[in-house]
């Protein structure tokens, strides 16, 4: 992934582009496909003002290419992407051609990929907020070129709503599917560029998307109890139906895996598997089929799910047929109380699976007593290429579930106050409160 994304030239001098452009000949190597092609298209029209001739020739180059290639076999973010470099080389061109079909891609696109409670439909918080900033970046263009480019703020409104409900009180995104830091702007940054923008968030509860958020003065919960979405390109989705990631005080407690890489590799599958993620599963299968680096197969589908959006959530999903997996989850306010239930014919192996962010007490997590309990040291990867030691409280039981069976989880949050006061350190500091505007 770092060598892809290097092909991005964030943050870049003029000095780099022309070191890019002698190193990258014209249509060979990662760096022309379209997807990173349309992301150093965008970097470039952003960072330079009045470019020298060669790099604006570069740029030309690079946009023709992009016309003869847009990604419309995979489509997803990776056309929305094409279509967003390819409006704004319209307007940095005058290239009527280049624009007018850019918008005419978006205006479908945006139909088809930002849902009713605001959220991006492949329900990754990275892909979101990368999405989020392109469309900013495209009302910033609009305001030198005018209505050519669609007023797409009441999407955007949506979207700020959505990514700031999905976001930790430490600011940065929740790791549900393929997600990790480094890659997209914070959620501040994002608020601030739409407030440059005369953009504010609407209050837009999460709802369409299956993501639940619970929450009181210290503590967050989210929890996903959404769809593997769009059926027709889930490559970035994880099996990680039911899980949930939970803040305290501003801090990390329990936090899904995260992601590492996009190579086709053991630990691809590994931190798409639903051992990686704070939920249960069934038979050592994951729930939904997740499969090489992008591929799905078998799908849990999540059902009757029910929540006050405040202190309670519910919902079943059955990717475990002809077993049927509930879970319930209620915060109060010294602690978080699980209950999973498993119903179906037979014996079967059941394990529960609660990552703790590094540096967290796994004393805080009591298991029911008909499950035995492990800890095991683990890894939490919250940047590509990158791994820190955490560790994974594991709860298994074989058990006959033909007249279903329950197990309750409690989640001290006076344990983490007892920690935290044994460390001497000072509870983290809430960098979201002023973002979130709905539960």
């Amino acid at each position: 992934m770092r060598s892809y994304t290097l092909h991005y030239q964030h943050g870049l001098s003029e000095k780099q582009a022309l070191e890019w452009i002698a190193d990258n000949p014209p249509a060979t190597g990662p760096g022309w496909e379209p997807y990173p092609l349309s992301r150093r298209i965008l970097n470039w029209i952003k960072a330079f003002e009045n470019p020298p001739a060669s790099i604006t020739a570069s740029l030309a180059t690079q946009a023709d290419y992009l016309a003869r290639t847009l990604e419309f076999h995979l489509l997803a973010n990776h056309l929305f992407v094409n279509a967003v470099a390819l409006t704004a080389a319209g307007c940095f061109f005058k290239n009527n051609n280049w624009l007018r079909r850019g918008v005419r891609i978006l205006t479908k696109e945006i139909d088809e990929q930002i849902l009713s409670d605001g959220g991006h439909y492949e329900r990754s918080p990275m892909y979101h907020a990368l999405i989020l900033e392109d469309l900013l970046d495209l009302m910033n263009l609009r305001r030198s070129y005018g209505p050519i480019i669609p007023d797409w703020s009441s999407v955007i409104a949506r979207m700020l709503s959505w990514h700031a409900n999905m976001t930790h009180p430490d600011g940065e995104i929740s790791f549900f599917n393929d997600a990790a830091f480094g890659v997209a702007p914070a959620a501040v940054l994002l608020s601030n560029y739409a407030t440059e923008l005369g953009i504010q968030p609407l209050c837009v509860p999460l709802g369409e998307s299956g993501y639940v958020r619970l929450g009181n003065a210290e503590t967050v919960l989210l929890f996903d109890a959404a769809p593997v979405g769009p059926d027709y390109q889930p490559g970035h989705t994880h099996a990680d139906t039911l899980s949930f990631e939970l803040s305290h005080r501003g801090r990390r407690i329990l936090v899904n895996s995260g992601t590492s890489t996009y190579e086709n590799n053991s630990l691809r599958g590994q931190q798409r598997g639903t051992a990686a993620h704070n939920t249960l599963r069934i038979d050592h299968s994951d729930s939904s089929e997740v499969w090489a680096a992008f591929r799905v197969g078998a799908r849990a589908v999540p059902f009757d799910v029910r929540t006050d959006h405040c202190s309670w959530a519910e919902a079943s999903h059955s990717g475990y047929q002809p077993c049927l997996h509930r879970r319930r989850i209620e915060l109060r306010p010294d602690e978080v109380v699980l209950t999973d239930s498993v119903h179906g014919p037979g014996s079967h192996s059941i394990e529960i699976f609660f990552h703790l962010h590094p540096g967290i007490d796994p004393e805080c997590i009591v298991l029911d007593s008909k499950l035995q309990s492990v800890l095991n040291d683990t890894e939490y990867y919250p940047r590509f290429d990158e791994q820190l030691p955490n560790q994974t409280v594991q709860g298994t039981a074989f058990l006959d579930t033909s007249a279903g069976v329950s197990f309750t989880t409690r989640i001290s949050l006076n344990r983490l106050h007892e920690a935290e006061h044994r460390s001497f350190d000072k509870p983290a500091v809430s960098h979201n409160e002023d973002l979130i505007c709905c539960g």
